[in-house]
């Protein structure tokens, strides 16, 4: 829908969802999730729109493919508050994990690239199989907690062949060493671009073969083009969003 609509101007739902592709349920939907300024009301109870709800539906459907609609929902949720602050401490959330990502990506990259076999190092005499710990091993709280995943995750993860942990033989706790803790992670990046378990199970067995990068090279490569497509996307986001903070004044 076009920005030259007069401010004052009133508009059927059917005249906000048609430029857009949707239904006018839709529009209803929005507006009573909080997405949309709440609508007018003729005298005989329909639904009368302005160009400040056009410019909400617009900041909205430029904010999804950038944040989720999950997140654009409530940052025009708390924008239709009055709310701005916490708006754009969910925008500064959504870049930050960009940015995470990102850097992920990278250190996932470096690894792969730096690929070695590394073999699980051996116990001293004497020592305690429960407390390997440091460059011998981690276990799976640690590792849950640093990839910010579930023990339950990895787990599943496990049983899908992704990770193969040896057991402690002591304990029976798992224990991930180096090679495990780059193959969750490779897990880890892959899931975040929306691979399948069943994908990533035969990448991660290429890479152990054959020691390189070369298995996911086209994997990373089509991540990164999300990541970049996620970041303009953002970029189209917040000027709609700049624009219909300017009009509600």
């Amino acid at each position: 829908m076009g920005r030259n609509l007069q401010s004052g101007a009133r508009l059927r739902p059917v005249d906000l969802a048609r430029g857009h592709g949707l239904s006018t349920q839709a529009i209803r939907n929005y507006e009573e999730a909080g997405i949309l300024p709440a609508a007018g009301r003729t005298p005989h109870g329909y639904r009368t729109y302005t160009s400040l709800h056009a410019g909400a539906l617009r900041a909205f459907l430029a904010l999804v493919p950038g944040h989720g609609h999950q997140t654009a929902t409530s940052i025009m949720r708390a924008v239709n508050q009055d709310a701005a602050e916490e708006a754009f401490r969910l925008i500064d959330e959504s870049h930050a994990q960009l940015l995470d990502d990102r850097r992920t990506l990278q250190a996932v990259e470096s690894a792969l690239r730096d690929l070695e076999p590394t073999p699980t190092p051996e116990l001293g005499a004497g020592t305690e199989p429960a407390a390997v710990s440091g460059p011998s091993g981690t276990f799976i709280g640690p590792l849950a907690g640093k990839l910010g995943i579930r023990p339950a995750t990895l787990r599943k993860w496990e049983t899908a062949g992704l990770v193969r942990p040896r057991r402690d033989p002591r304990t029976g706790y798992r224990v991930y060493d180096e090679a495990d803790v780059r193959d969750a992670r490779l897990a880890h990046q892959l899931r975040r671009g929306g691979y399948l378990l069943e994908q990533i199970a035969p990448l991660i067995a290429q890479v152990r073969a054959a020691g390189g990068l070369e298995p996911l090279e086209a994997a990373l490569r089509d991540w990164q083009g999300r990541l970049s497509a996620r970041g303009r996307a953002m970029l189209t986001g917040a000027a709609e969003l700049e624009a219909y903070l300017r009009e509600r004044g």
